[in-house]
């Protein structure tokens, strides 16, 4: 078995591919390849099988013709501008989230062989007025052009699906928090940096009040969820392969309360909260309260509550 996996040098791709390598299956066959690959070089990983890195842009169909040949079985499609940056550079976020997407289910289609497509689409996706909780068959209303360009992702993964090219099966992911690193171009970086820098001594800034509420998952949940939909039946999806990923809803309180259970009262001392217009304008249109009824049906899951995020950055990631 050969797997690509895009975006291969971010931290999802990163933290999926060592989930691999310890794994060494998938869909109940041994992994034989995995390639990494990212704009940039990605760091190798050890695995007990072949590891190849490449560089790549996937707005570029010559590049996506070199990542996927005949032998490649399943396809994580990771890559992505994020949303602010998306929101700034609106060609750019065209190019990559929505001719990138293209170029990758073209290139699958052309090799005739049916692989197994995951994508990693957004909650982004699902904004303005729609109803509370957010079902899997809720229409996509987006209020950003990151969240935009992930729904015509969905709908181009559902017909290349209908159409017997790949056998596609799209997620919206939650915030991912606590994110190891340093603070990105996503509107959401606020949601792992009020907890990330205070746990390493440094100070954050909180943009939005305490009563703010999101969707998150854990990083290590996330990575176990993307194994879990390579391996779901191709029938078990229906006739809509997207759906949301489990994830949980709190308020930035709840975030700091469970850092102060986790990790004592003083880390939260070193946040302040000063509002960023432009932030606020992004994340207020993100809706919070979604029933992810499709994906826990079909085995995937969530944290157990917020004190698993804090605790994972812990023991994973904390420098």
């Amino acid at each position: 078995m050969k797997i690509l996996i895009t975006g291969g040098g971010g931290l999802v791709g990163q933290k999926l591919a060592k989930r691999l390598a310890a794994k060494g299956e998938l869909r109940g066959q041994a992994i034989d390849e995995v390639v990494l690959a990212d704009v940039l070089d990605p760091p190798a990983i050890e695995a007990p099988f072949k590891v190849t890195t490449m560089t790549g842009d996937i707005s570029k169909p010559e590049d996506v013709a070199r990542m996927i040949d005949g032998e490649t079985t399943v396809i994580y499609h990771l890559a992505a501008i994020l949303s602010g940056h998306a929101e700034v550079e609106f060609d750019h976020g065209i190019a990559v989230n929505l001719m990138g997407t293209l170029h990758l289910l073209q290139r699958a289609r052309e090799m005739e062989t049916q692989p197994v497509f995951c994508y990693a689409s957004s909650i982004a996706t699902l904004g303005g007025e729609v109803p509370d909780p957010i079902e899997d068959w809720t229409a996509t209303n987006p209020q950003t052009s990151y969240g935009t360009q992930k729904a015509a992702g969905e709908l181009l993964l559902n017909d290349f699906s209908r159409k017997g090219f790949v056998q596609g099966r799209g997620v919206r992911l939650p915030t991912i928090s606590v994110r190891p690193g340093k603070p990105n171009r996503a509107a959401s970086s606020f949601m792992s940096s009020i907890i990330r820098e205070p746990l390493n001594g440094e100070e954050a800034i909180c943009p939005v009040g305490l009563d703010f509420q999101h969707y998150y998952l854990s990083p290590r949940m996330c990575v176990e969820n993307l194994v879990r939909l390579a391996e779901v039946e191709q029938e078990a999806l229906g006739m809509n392969v997207n759906m949301t990923m489990p994830g949980l809803t709190h308020t930035i309180s709840d975030l700091l309360d469970a850092m102060r259970e986790v990790a004592g009262p003083e880390p939260a001392q070193r946040i302040r909260f000063e509002s960023q217009p432009e932030i606020e304008k992004i994340v207020m249109g993100w809706r919070y309260a979604f029933n992810p009824a499709k994906a826990l049906a079909l085995g995937l899951t969530a944290d157990t509550d917020y004190r698993d995020n804090v605790r994972y950055y812990l023991e994973d990631d904390k420098p």
